[in-house]
């Protein structure tokens, strides 16, 4: 009698210690900018996490997001990683924007611990080949390299001009976009004529920097930069050296840049950034993200931050569909399979399709928000490159660079 209580009872802890695991939690923290440079972008992206947060919970999946704010700078955006890993005990991270953030914290904190880290902005060469993930395999992006942008940069500029600077911040964002534009504009037939950088910590006053940029009397100026530092040189350049003529990109795509040195100070000024195919899934999500929060902002990234929460949903369910705990190594090792081909395609908000898919041991290939989030060994996806421009106070898309080389 003892010995059948016994085995009743191991039976018992067994079920329970299996239903645990698929009733378990994910726990997904976001290391956005709230405060610092780019704090312009962070409630944004933080909306397209929450909007895929929410349409994961109502097909089935109990995901409990974690929000801090990485200030946009590597020593408090560090600690703050340290408390979702080691506080909140979050499965994966989708952060940071800033490449120099997101650099640091990869090689301090989620690569040795082996979090799941994926930037829906960090846009850097550098994390393409980072040291610290080679072997952990867990730092992912939705948003494309600036080896891509920087070449769409360059061959935008050359159309118009023949002499240009760039002013870039100096962080592995900043270095990575102005060394690509350089090598894509000069192999045009342009000439860069210097290459100025300034600190990612916002200043007061650009005017040294600017008289280095402008000294050789470029047709542009390329501002790679944030808009907490862009609105501040743009507004001294036209006051103090009648100079209007910048070159944009996806740091200084912004409402608060037109706000801060007036509409007509921008107009009709070209930039680049990278851009959601206007596709089936771009229009399911833009459509559900004005039915919970209104217009969906030209800004770039909110659509990258919405795909990073879904994959880590997706990969988490997967592993709840194979019986595996939810945790960090197990999504890392589903991320690819969930996200990339072959597959039933899923697109965003169809994720009850998804699950029923994956419970009956079916492969999916999710199709993204900003376009297909096909990870590759290094964690990267090729999404387009947009051509814009600053239009009437509003910013305002022209086209999209598909087929991109690779330079």
């Amino acid at each position: 009698m003892k010995r059948i209580f016994s085995i009743s009872i191991v039976c018992i802890f067994a079920l329970a210690l299996a239903s645990g695991a698929f009733a378990q939690e994910v726990r997904v923290g976001t290391l956005l900018s709230h405060t610092g440079p780019l704090k312009e972008f962070g409630p944004n992206l933080k909306n397209g996490c929450e909007l895929a947060a929410k349409q994961l919970r109502a097909a089935g999946l109990n995901v409990r997001l974690f929000h801090e704010d990485s200030e946009t700078s590597a020593i408090p955006a560090t600690n703050a990683a340290k408390k979702l890993v080691e506080v909140d005990k979050v499965d994966a991270i989708v952060g940071a924007l800033a490449s120099g953030v997101t650099v640091p914290v990869a090689e301090s904190v989620t690569c040795p611990s082996g979090v799941v880290f994926i930037s829906p902005a960090s846009t850097s060469p550098l994390i393409t080949v980072l040291p610290a993930d080679q072997k952990a395999d867990v730092l992912f992006r939705t948003c494309p390299s600036d080896a891509l942008q920087g070449v769409i940069a360059g061959k935008l500029a050359v159309t118009f001009s023949k002499l240009a600077s760039v002013l870039y911040v100096n962080n592995p964002y900043g270095q990575g976009l102005a060394e690509q534009f350089k090598k894509s504009y000069e192999k045009r037939g342009g000439k860069v004529l210097a290459m100025v950088p300034h600190d990612e910590k916002a200043g007061e006053s650009y005017t040294a920097e600017l008289k280095k940029a402008l000294a050789g009397k470029p047709d542009v100026v390329g501002a790679f930069s944030y808009p907490e530092h862009a609105k501040v040189y743009i507004k001294e350049a036209f006051e103090f050296f009648k100079f209007r003529n910048f070159l944009y990109c996806d740091g200084t795509k912004s409402y608060d840049i037109i706000k801060a040195v007036g509409a007509r100070n921008v107009e009709g000024r070209w930039g680049t950034a990278p851009g959601a195919a206007q596709t089936d899934a771009y229009v399911i999500f833009n459509a559900d993200y004005r039915t919970e929060y209104g217009v969906l902002p030209p800004l770039p990234f909110i659509t990258n931050a919405y795909d990073a929460t879904v994959v880590i949903g997706l990969a988490a369910y997967a592993c709840k569909a194979k019986g595996d705990y939810i945790n960090s190594k197990n999504i890392r090792d589903q991320l690819r399979k969930v996200a990339n081909p072959p597959g039933e395609v899923i697109k965003p908000g169809e994720f009850k399709k998804a699950f029923g898919l994956l419970d009956k041991g079916k492969a999916i290939n999710y199709e993204g928000a900003a376009g297909s989030v096909d990870f590759d060994a290094n964690g990267d996806v090729i999404t387009p490159i947009e051509v814009w421009r600053y239009r009437k106070g509003d910013m305002v898309t022209v086209r999209l660079e598909m087929d991109i080389p690779r330079e």
